[in-house]
């Protein structure tokens, strides 16, 4: 039973995402593995780090879901599982579900070309 459980929360998570990408326009889905670490305080020390998927991105930023703790201004590191995209964002937008946090990111200088990239 915990199997099924686990499956459909896993199944829903795109969904949940899909959600919050209603009001970013130019969200566009993207499907992209990247390892997710928290930057904390002014030397960037990282936090734990976590695998994710982004959802959907746009031009400038990242929607994904993630069992991590994370709040509005939050600093996250995105790295690709290749190295090829290795970003800093800030924690624009959040919502709060039962085990998932949805959140959206903003990169904090321009990454031209970044779905190309990961």
């Amino acid at each position: 039973m915990p199997n099924q459980a686990t499956a459909t929360a896993r199944a829903l998570q795109p969904e949940l995402v899909g959600r919050l990408a209603k009001f970013f326009p130019q969200a566009t889905p993207v499907r992209i593995p990247v390892k997710l670490s928290r930057i904390e305080g002014t030397d960037k020390e990282k936090s734990t780090y976590s695998d994710i998927v982004i959802e959907f991105g746009t031009p400038c930023e990242v929607l994904f879901a993630t069992d991590r703790p994370l709040e509005f201004a939050d600093r996250v590191l995105l790295e690709s599982k290749d190295g090829a995209l290795r970003v800093e964002a800030s924690v624009v937008a959040v919502q709060y579900h039962p085990n998932r946090t949805v959140v959206a990111a903003r990169f904090l200088k321009n990454v031209p070309n970044w779905i190309v990239k990961s």
